[in-house]
């Protein structure tokens, strides 16, 4: 938390993405704990150099060290640590760490999901249905199932915005093209264990930790979006 609201330097990355001397402070120092814990682990992080001799390691750390570091370098709270832990596409521990917000969600799988002691649930089945997103995304979501959303705020962080369906304080939450596993791996996991669902365009869940860590467009759901998400995957594949 010494590098929040305290003008961290910033540089820009290839694609016009900013990373701060935060980003790659915390980057190293997880990389440091965790693979000196688990060793034979693979490392797959937003702010780390890909190596693909982790494609042949059984369990991949799968790491965004601020999701939100638009977020974070405008001081807003909107922003999260993300570590996954990956075997086989999958997450099996997920952990997003808020220290702004005062926070910290946890996931392990066939454990539920949590913030601090309250276990969460995607909300019930519920009318409008309230949706978080791009704008542009939100709009065509709209004219494919023919409802009107309640639009929630834009929230930067994708790891927050899938852990806001978790929670129940959000119905839905759709997510561009050029999101990465890094971006998602955790809070999949705690969707899931939460009663919710991610899928791509092609209605699947996503692969993680593959060769390839972009993905596609995406669409999250609790129970009162479940029945929407089949129609809005194949809307993005239009």
């Amino acid at each position: 938390m010494r590098y929040f609201r305290a003008d961290p330097q910033v540089w820009m990355k290839d694609g016009q993405s900013p990373v701060s001397e935060a980003d790659l402070a915390v980057d190293a120092r997880l990389r440091d704990i965790l693979m000196s814990a688990r060793p034979g682990y693979g490392w797959l992080s937003e702010e780390t150099a890909d190596d693909p001799a982790r494609l042949t390691c059984r369990r991949t750390f799968v790491v965004d060290p601020i999701d939100g570091t638009r977020a974070f370098i405008a001081g807003s709270r909107q922003w999260c640590v993300s570590i996954a832990i990956v075997e086989d596409g999958r997450a099996i521990v997920g952990v997003l760490d808020a220290p702004a917000k005062g926070g910290t969600y946890r996931a392990s799988r066939g454990g539920g999901a949590w913030l601090a002691d309250r276990a969460l649930r995607v909300a019930p089945e519920r009318r409008p249905i309230r949706v978080a997103g791009p704008k542009a995304m939100i709009d065509r979501a709209e004219a494919a199932t023919g409802l009107v959303f309640d639009r929630a705020g834009y929230v930067p962080s994708l790891a927050l915005r899938l852990a806001y369906v978790a929670s129940g304080d959000i119905d839905a939450a759709l997510v561009k093209v050029n999101a990465h596993d890094w971006d998602i791996a955790a809070a999949d996991l705690l969707l899931e264990e939460a009663g919710g669902t991610l899928l791509d365009r092609a209605g699947a869940r996503p692969h993680l930790a593959g060769a390839d860590p972009r993905l596609g467009e995406l669409v999250a759901g609790g129970s009162a979006a479940r029945t929407l998400l089949p129609t809005l995957a194949a809307d993005m594949r239009q």
